[in-house]
Parts: structure tokens; C-alpha cells; sequence
């Protein structure tokens, strides 16, 4: 996605009153995609995501992209391959959250190391693990694209 692509997404969400914007990568390895599970002792404990998380202060959404994949699983971006669009909710303390998807591919590694999660999977379906509405939507519609 091109810089004023994303200058115009954080725009837009300043204009919808979004208080937080997430970011989280669909990191596809020979057409399976990378799921990450929140601790239990996590909000949303237990819940299967994408890799990702919040927006740092003066931090545009591609910085963070990169920066969040490579914090919570030890991947490194090598491309981002395409933007799979945005969905809101409220977090538990009442903010208006925004999350930003894109689909990217990796560095050769090693594997996969966590560092705020307890579990990972490669799934191959959205049916491989339990995920909310929202990211089964885009898991699938990236998975039939």
C-alpha cells in the first residue's frame, strides 16, 4: 500500500473518532496463515488473532505493522501484499478501536518466537481454530482470493 494510502486511512480514522488504531498482518508460508493466541490472563484471554496490536503515539500504521509482527513472533516483514480492510469495536474499557489488516509475507526464520502470546498455529482454514466474526471474514476472504 502506498504512504498517502495509509495517510489517508489514519485521516479517515481521526474523522471517525477512532481513539486506538491496531494493526495485524494475515503472515501467509506456503498458503498457510499464521494465528496467534492471547494468554488467558490477557483481555480477550484465550481468543485467537492475527499478529499485531496498537498504534504507538506518532507512529503511522505501516511502522507499526512491521514493528508489532516482528515484537510478537520474531518475523520479520519481507513484503505487504495487499490491505485487507478495517473493522471496529469497543475494547473492555470502552474505547473505539480500529483494527487495519494487510496480508504480508515473511523473512525465511527460523520459526515463529512469541513474546505475548501462548500458542501459535498455521491454519489452512478459518475453521482450524476459533476466531471472532470479523477475522474469520478476512481469514476467508483472503483464503479465496
Amino acid at each position: 500500500m502506498h504512504p498517502a494510502e495509509v495517510a489517508d486511512l489514519a485521516r479517515q480514522d481521526a474523522a471517525d473518532g477512532v481513539e486506538q488504531q491496531i494493526v495485524a498482518g494475515v503472515v501467509d508460508v506456503d498458503g498457510r496463515v499464521l494465528l496467534v493466541r492471547r494468554c488467558a490472563t490477557d483481555s480477550r484471554g484465550g481468543e485467537w488473532e492475527f499478529p499485531g496490536g496498537k498504534v504507538d503515539p506518532g507512529e503511522d500504521l505501516s511502522t507499526a505493522l512491521h514493528r508489532e509482527v516482528i515484537e510478537e513472533t520474531g518475523l520479520r516483514i519481507a513484503e505487504v501484499t495487499g490491505y485487507l480492510g478495517a473493522f471496529d469495536y469497543t475494547s473492555a474499557s470502552g474505547r473505539h478501536n480500529r483494527q487495519h489488516t494487510w496480508s504480508v509475507t515473511v523473512e525465511p526464520a527460523d520459526g515463529v518466537r512469541l513474546t505475548e502470546h501462548d500458542a501459535y498455529a498455521w491454519v489452512t482454514t478459518s475453521d482450524d481454530r476459533p476466531l471472532s466474526p470479523e477475522l474469520a471474514k478476512i481469514l476467508n476472504d483472503y483464503l479465496e482470493s
